[in-house]
């Protein structure tokens, strides 16, 4: 049975929301104003007929649109999705009774992701790759992605080759494809480990297709080149399933950011810094002390300033930031700093911040309501929010990065 409903609002989650007579339903790949025909089912709605769509609506650029679940809203004119997805950041801070100025949108352009994760699996009729359906774990199996870089795109009949080798059966896994300055590095998880004789034949097929390296669970199974990534000038070999920020010009712009933000800072400490995304680059003009969690990160960010020169020092420590911040007595030698944890914040981290005498501060998030949390702590500490620079780096979706940029006199 289908019910008639009006589009009032985009959700935070990228789905439209109409009020019915049970309350609000969420309806996928829809826009405000739409009225529509959906089946509801627990406060969901899968949209069967469209009356009257939105002047707004547009031709999507995919063919797999509404099926593979990859993408929310290339439904959308590119003006109305990109201020709904600034209004993310907006909302998310102003809920906090924060004080602050809301740059424009910095845009993502479609064939700009360098890092795809597939859900691949093998059938009787070979090899699926793709995304799975939107709530569902039907497999699509994908033709083109117009998010992902072409130097991933061109590859999906190679990568369903080594699908064929890895196995599995028809449980669905997970791999992981990044494209960097040495090919394309390949992470397969939630698989049966390769026994031998499927090393010795993945071994094969990777030199065949020319791959740089494939890995399994973070162990690596061949290795022909190291995947490079280049963080400003210094070139980094990327660990296996290692962090990266999801596009270069979204790295770049909050690079700069960054940078200028810090430029005076003789002194800046770099907390969560992966591989070295900004510590790096900040060491072109001052010394850093970069410290980060995960082992592989802290001995791909050691090495590569082991054997660069013309940098400022670099330090490096592991650490573990959410159960032992860097404490405010610690953070006395420094004069600048940057956060970029992960979607769950840093609220310890930024108690700690808070109280320090840090006098220029930038946090960087995948999350506006972390963000928001984390921002208000910072606030009342005595920080001020200089300026807010919201950034799509993932494009047709509900995800957005933001970087603050605030000072303490």
């Amino acid at each position: 049975m289908s019910t008639r409903v009006t589009i009032e609002r985009m959700g935070a989650g990228g789905d439209g929301i109409a009020a019915t007579s049970a309350g609000s339903a969420y309806v996928p790949f829809s826009l405000p104003g739409e009225v529509a025909n959906v089946a509801l089912e627990h406060g969901r709605a899968t949209l069967m007929a469209l009356l009257e769509p939105s002047p707004e609506r547009i031709a999507p650029a995919c063919r797999h649109f509404e099926e593979c679940g990859g993408c929310a809203l290339q439904h959308w004119q590119n003006s109305a999705y990109q201020n709904w997805k600034r209004s993310l950041v907006q909302d998310a801070l102003a809920g906090r009774g924060l004080a602050f100025t809301l740059d424009p949108l910095v845009p993502c352009v479609p064939h700009t992701r360098r890092r795809a994760v597939f859900a691949v699996r093998t059938s009787e009729h070979g090899a699926v790759l793709g995304f799975n359906r939107h709530l569902s774990h039907e497999l699509i199996d994908i033709s083109e992605c117009p998010v992902t870089v072409p130097e991933i795109v061109s590859r999906l009949d190679d990568l369903r080759d080594l699908v064929a080798v890895l196995g599995g059966g028809m449980k669905p896994f997970k791999l992981t494809v990044t494209s960097t300055a040495s090919g394309l590095d390949i992470t397969a998880s939630g698989c049966a480990a390769p026994d031998a004789a499927k090393r010795q034949a993945l071994t094969g097929l990777v030199l065949k297709k020319d791959f740089a390296r494939l890995s399994f669970e973070g162990e690596i199974i061949v290795e022909p080149r190291k995947p490079i990534i280049h963080f400003g000038k210094v070139p980094v070999f990327l660990p296996a399933g290692g962090f990266l920020q999801a596009t270069v010009d979204a790295e770049e712009a909050m690079s700069a950011l960054v940078t200028g933000h810090l430029a005076k800072a003789k002194k800046t400490i770099d907390l969560f810094c992966g591989s070295g995304t900004f510590a790096l680059r900040i060491a072109e003009k001052s010394a850093v002390h970069a410290v980060e969690g995960d082992q592989a990160a802290v001995a791909a960010l050691d090495r590569s300033v082991r054997y660069v020169q013309g940098l400022k020092p670099v330090t490096v420590e592991r650490r573990d930031l959410f159960r032992r911040p860097f404490l405010a007595r610690e953070l006395a030698p420094f004069a600048g700093l940057v956060f970029d944890p992960p979607r769950a914040g840093a609220e310890a981290q930024a108690i700690e911040i808070a109280k320090s005498s840090v006098s220029k501060v930038v946090a960087v998030s995948c999350n506006p309501v972390t963000l928001g949390r984390d921002l208000s702590i910072l606030v009342k500490g005595g920080y001020k929010i200089d300026r807010v620079v919201p950034i799509d780096q993932f494009l047709w979706s509900s995800h957005v990065e933001a970087v603050a940029l605030l000072s303490k006199k």
